[in-house]
């Protein structure tokens, strides 16, 4: 899997406040792909089962033909969206697991891969990765971030270096990346830079800076 250098993550929470959530998701990630983002992935840590499958399947709707989507933590829910893949948590079902799923769902299908990421925290768990029939492997937090309510321990520059280390699969570093930072967390090693809070506002400028900054 070759991944693009700027992974927009969606955080559906982050819309929680508009008056339909969903709408202002679907208007950011066009925002997004009209920058120039080909890849993006939904996360939804709330309750509401049936919001986060409406939201993905309208995502899949804009993103069709245009930009990969993948769902964070629902294997059942990227497969009803008829997304591109799902990433998986250390918490979440093993890709091992996942994987016959997949492949089962697109038997009759040769051109179509549905990909599976999964989260690291470590070096140890990027080793363990490695052996996994995963897609690529995701390193963080790298800096501090407020996006989730428990983070991992922050891992910085060295863990990104040391995950690279320790696996050829393409590799995402996530967790307070910005366009002030994420230069220097792809020459750590990261292929792909997975970025939420600083995409929110101006999504288009933030899209087109982020990938003038990285190349």
């Amino acid at each position: 899997m070759i991944l693009p250098r700027l992974y927009p993550i969606v955080d559906l929470g982050a819309f929680a406040s508009a008056a339909d959530p969903v709408l202002a998701a679907s208007r950011f990630v066009e925002a997004l792909i009209h920058g120039g983002a080909t890849i993006l992935q939904l996360r939804d840590k709330g309750t509401d089962v049936r919001r986060f499958l409406t939201c993905a399947r309208e995502l899949r709707r804009i993103t069709r033909d245009r930009a990969q989507l993948i769902i964070n933590d629902r294997a059942d829910l990227a497969l009803a969206s008829q997304a591109d893949g799902v990433h998986l948590g250390q918490d979440d079902l093993p890709p091992s697991a996942i994987r016959p799923i997949f492949d089962a769902a697109t038997i009759g299908a040769p051109d179509r891969h549905l990909c599976i990421g999964f989260s690291s925290h470590n070096r140890d768990q990027v080793r363990l990765a490695d052996s996994m029939p995963v897609d690529y492997i995701a390193i963080g937090p790298v800096f501090a971030t407020s996006s989730k309510a428990n983070p991992d321990p922050v891992v910085g520059l060295e863990g990104v270096l040391q995950a690279r280390q320790a696996t050829t699969k393409p590799l995402v570093a996530i967790g307070g990346i910005t366009r002030s930072n994420c230069l220097q967390v792809r020459e750590a090693g990261a292929d792909s830079v997975a970025v939420i809070s600083d995409l929110l506002e101006s999504p288009v400028k933030a899209v087109e800076e982020f990938l003038s900054i990285l190349g």
